[in-house]
């Protein structure tokens, strides 16, 4: 009996050589094998950008001209509105002819458009025949303060744009001085 089992030890012991030579020999190449597929249980996707990001230089001093820096942020779906500089004077209403200074910038990329600034004085203008997004970002505002408005196109020159500086579709961005209401 105990012959026998040493036999079929031998013989398993020899099996198992056979099998693992086998194994080994695979193709007559020599190139190694590639490298395993990953998988994954979901594609990636870029990071979500988030809201647009807009820095203002000299946003807390009414008296210099601010200077917007657009970064990179979803383009806005409705109008935002945010208070620099809160006023002290009388509130502004849609039916009120303004004084105002402002510098205008394309939400996209950031390229400044048109600024009252530049021009050396404040324009005035009726809140009623303006933009959507002007009037409703100025409307609620005080004398003497300073607001960003970030209006999506919408709220700005729709498809059609004012060519040949903003195209259509545009989101623009506004800061806002209301110098005094008429």
């Amino acid at each position: 009996m105990l012959v026998r089992c040493a036999r079929r030890a031998a013989a398993c012991a020899l099996l198992g050589v056979t099998l693992l030579v086998a194994a080994g020999c695979g193709s007559s190449s020599d190139q190694p094998e590639p490298p395993p597929v990953p998988t994954s249980a979901s594609p990636t996707r870029p990071p979500d950008p988030g809201p647009l990001k807009i820095t203002v230089n000299n946003a807390a001093n009414i008296n210099l001209r601010p200077n917007l820096v657009v970064n990179r942020g979803a383009l806005p779906t409705q109008l935002e509105t945010k208070d620099l500089i809160v006023g002290k004077g009388r509130t502004a209403a849609a039916t009120d002819t303004v004084t105002v200074q402002y510098v205008g910038v394309i939400a996209r990329n950031g390229q400044e458009f048109d600024a009252s600034w530049d021009r050396g004085e404040p324009t005035t203008f009726p809140l009623a025949q303006t933009i959507p997004g002007f009037r409703n970002g100025i409307v609620g505002m005080k004398e003497g303060g300073r607001r960003q408005i970030v209006m999506p196109p919408d709220q700005a020159y729709g498809a059609t744009g004012a060519p040949p500086a903003i195209g259509p579709d545009e989101a623009l961005v506004f800061v806002v001085d209301l110098v005094k209401i008429d």
